[in-house]
Formats: structure tokens, C-alpha cells, sequence
């Protein structure tokens, strides 16, 4: 199973020099990024938890009716619910799934993973990080001593525990991660694909190194001269990105810093939901938001125009402060 996620270098170095990385406009429909998302594909996703997650992408996806698709991300909440329980995806790579700290362990995970053969490979958050870091740089592996005498070690026969060659302590080799395409949400970016992040950077930068492609979702597209004026605030550079898409809201139900907050009624409502019938619940869900509705604006209007003005206004007084 190693074997069919580590990249050998002559391929990345192949698929790098094949890729377009010409300063160039690359705005494009959701629906049209999320086409570059394949059957069988290896995903990366931005963001932590509930924070800044692509969720406009994963809904799109989510429609396309991909399959097999394994996917990583530091840390997963809802949207692994929703990965498991669509079908999308039959193996998440993650250092914690849960539904949020406010709702504990998903039972749409346990279901998936205890009854229906779906793989969860639990990494610790440093051990993850030190995948995409390795695979950024473009080397198969890197040491590190976090999960060492830890029983995720042990879950993680593809982990390599050694002596090192210059001071005989113990160290452990963590194998390389890189994404076929990587999912990202930024609150804003021109359109080349220069992003910049406010608040937390989390794995994204190494995330959108280490993956063959990138697709970008944006709060705005701004202009060149805009990203030109505060480059200290460019993390993700246009050489890595293939796509942009502006998407209002594009983490709903989840917080995008600074813009808004998570809508927790939303979440609170779909938590009982999902949790009360696994199946059914989920099924219900995403056939009300995800199925419905024809575009993403219409999936905004189900979780309402209160909850989303509330949950800006809680975002601005936030950042603010």
C-alpha cells in the first residue's frame, strides 16, 4: 500500500516539468476545478478542522460522484463525514476525525470504517506535517522522533524507526506525501493564483509544494497590484497553482478567519442528524444540500441568510479585536 502512495523522484521531477507554471490567468467555474479531480486520485485538503476548509470544492465533488478517492488532511472534522458517507472516498490519512471538538467522535466514521471496510490511517498531527514537508521538498522521507513508543507507531508499519548514523540516538522515518491535486481555501488571491492567508498558515504550504496540482478557492479575487502591495502576505505562490475559483462562503458551514465564524446552528442541527442514523441521517443531508440544490448559492440559501450574517458578524469582531 506504501508502494502506491510514495512518488519516486524521477516522477515528481516528470510531472513537475510537464506542468504549466507560466504567469497566467486561471479563473475558472467550481465546476469546471472540481473536473480536475479524478476517480482514484490521492487528494490533499487545506485548512484544519473547521477552519478554512474547501468545502465548496468538497460539495462540488461531492456532485461529480467521484470514487476511491484517498484523501489527507491534518486535521478532519464534518467534511470527512461527508467524504465517508457520500461514497467519494474509501480512505482519509488524518492525525484526529472527529465531527469537532464541540461534538466529539463522528459516528458516520465509525459506521464507515467499523462496518463498511472504509480505511482511517491515523498518523500523529506532527507525523502528517512531516509527510507533506518531505513531500514538498521532493525527498521520499524525513526523521522525526514524535510518535516514537507511541501506539500509533505501531498502527504504522510504514513509519521506519533507525539509529541515526550520527549519533546512534532513535529517530523515525516518516514516508513522503504527495497529493495528486491539493484543495485549498484562501481569503483571497489575484488571478494567477497568488494567495494570501490571514490567520493560521496550518499544513498549506507544504500541502500546495507538495501536491501536482492545486485548486484554489477564494473568499475574492483581487487584483495583481493589491497582492503586489503586501507580499509579506503571499503563502502560496501562482508557480504552484493550476486553479482559482471565487467562491463567497466557501467554507460554510465552517470559518474562514477574519470573514466569518462557523455557523453553528447549521452544524449543531446536521450533528444531531447524522448522528442519530448514521446512514439515513447522511443520506438526508446530502440529498437536501449537497444534491438540491443547482448551484452554490442556492446551497447558501438553505443554511439561511441569518446564520450566515450572524456568523460574519462574529468573524469581523473577531479579527478586529
Amino acid at each position: 500500500m506504501l508502494e502506491a502512495q510514495l512518488e519516486p523522484y524521477s516522477r515528481l521531477r516528470e510531472n513537475l516539468a510537464a506542468r504549466d507554471r507560466s504567469l497566467r490567468e486561471k479563473v475558472m467555474s467550481l465546476e469546471e476545478a472540481a473536473g480536475l479531480v479524478q476517480d482514484g486520485m490521492k487528494v490533499g485538503i487545506g485548512g484544519s478542522t473547521m477552519s478554512r476548509t474547501p468545502m465548496a470544492l468538497i460539495w462540488e465533488i461531492i456532485r461529480q460522484r467521484r470514487q476511491n478517492l484517498s484523501c489527507s488532511r491534518c486535521i478532519v472534522s464534518t467534511d470527512g463525514d461527508l467524504l465517508f458517507g457520500s461514497g467519494v472516498s474509501d480512505h482519509i490519512i488524518t492525525s484526529w476525525f472527529a465531527q469537532g471538538i464541540l461534538w466529539g467522535l463522528s459516528k458516520v466514521m465509525r459506521h464507515h470504517v467499523e462496518t463498511q471496510g472504509k480505511r482511517y490511517e491515523e498518523w500523529s498531527h506532527m507525523g502528517v506535517g512531516m509527510r507533506l514537508r518531505a513531500g514538498g521538498m521532493g525527498v521520499p522521507f524525513l526523521p522525526m522522533r514524535a510518535m516514537l513508543g507511541s501506539d500509533v507507531m505501531r498502527q504504522r508499519p510504514e513509519a521506519k524507526p533507525i539509529d541515526c548514523p550520527f549519533t546512534g540516538e532513535r529517530l523515525l522515518l516518516v514516508p513522503a506525501l504527495n497529493p495528486d491535486v491539493a484543495l485549498i481555501h484562501v481569503q483571497r488571491c489575484d488571478a494567477y493564483g497568488n494567495a494570501q492567508i490571514d490567520g493560521l498558515q496550518f499544513m498549506d504550504i507544504d500541502l500546495a509544494l507538495a501536491a501536482n496540482k492545486v485548486i484554489l478557492t477564494t473568499e475574492r479575487i483581487v487584483s495583481n497590484d493589491q497582492i503586489r502591495r503586501h507580499p509579506d502576505q503571499t503563502k502560496i505562490a501562482f508557480l504552484c497553482v493550476d486553479a482559482v475559483v471565487e467562491v463567497p462562503y466557501g467554507a460554510a458551514p465552517h470559518e474562514c478567519f477574519g470573514i466569518y465564524e462557523p455557523m453553528l446552528k447549521h452544524m449543531d442541527a446536521y450533528v444531531k442528524q447524522v448522528n442519530a442514523d448514521p446512514v439515513k441521517g447522511m443520506q438526508e443531508y446530502l440529498e437536501k444540500y449537497f444534491y438540491g440544490p443547482k448551484n452554490w448559492n442556492e446551497y447558501l440559501e438553505l443554511i439561511g441568510l441569518e446564520e450566515l450574517l450572524e456568523a460574519s458578524q462574529r468573524g469581523r469582531s473577531i479579527y478586529n479585536d
